[in-house]
């Protein structure tokens, strides 16, 4: 069997805007078949979520998202900052800015591309434990007026079969997490 991604070529791309963490480009390629293709993408940094346990609780946010005009309850997340930044160094940091807490451990749980059908943003999940609580740090108006909510983790779960809970990498993540207890 062959390979899908076999035959295509990029021939060339534009930027078509570039913003303060986002490259939106158009993708000039050649199909298999020989014929142009083109495609807009979004270039993103790449984030990490994390799923902050304590003891038989999961610790989330409730916050405003405007792209969709409503609060969404979440596991604490963020961009990496710096192309440097190692992924664990981000997920720390959104820990305490997000939540204010510190793990004492924090593991690697999966990486998942958010939207490959128009974005190559990369997202890494961490579990985080042993935690101990440390002034929070938010950033930005959103943060500013969030809501920490602590519930017990089979809650978190139930509240994704009931909608309450409609966050792509907070699915991913608590699912991840369900694994590793």
């Amino acid at each position: 069997m062959s390979n899908p991604g076999e035959g295509f070529e990029l021939v060339g791309t534009r930027t078509l805007l570039r913003t303060k963490f986002l490259v939106t480009e158009r993708m000039h390629l050649q199909g298999p078949d020989g014929h142009p293709i083109d495609r807009v993408v979004v270039r993103h940094p790449g984030a990490v979520g994390v799923v902050p346990l304590d003891g038989g609780d999961v610790i989330l946010i409730e916050q405003y998202r405007p792209a969709i005009g409503t609060s969404l309850l979440e596991i604490p997340a963020g961009k990496v900052d710096a192309v440097d930044e190692p992924r664990i160094e981000t997920a720390r940091r959104e820990l305490v800015e997000e939540v204010g807490y510190r793990a004492r451990q924090i593991e690697h749980l999966c990486d998942y591309y958010a939207s490959p059908g128009f974005t190559d943003e990369l997202l890494s999940v961490f579990l985080a434990t042993g935690l101990e609580p440390v002034p929070a740090a938010p950033m930005g108006i959103e943060e500013q007026t969030a809501r920490i909510e602590r519930m017990p983790f089979g809650r978190a779960l139930d509240l994704i079969s009931e909608g309450r809970i409609s966050d792509g990498k907070t699915i991913i993540a608590l699912f991840a997490a369900a694994r590793m207890m």
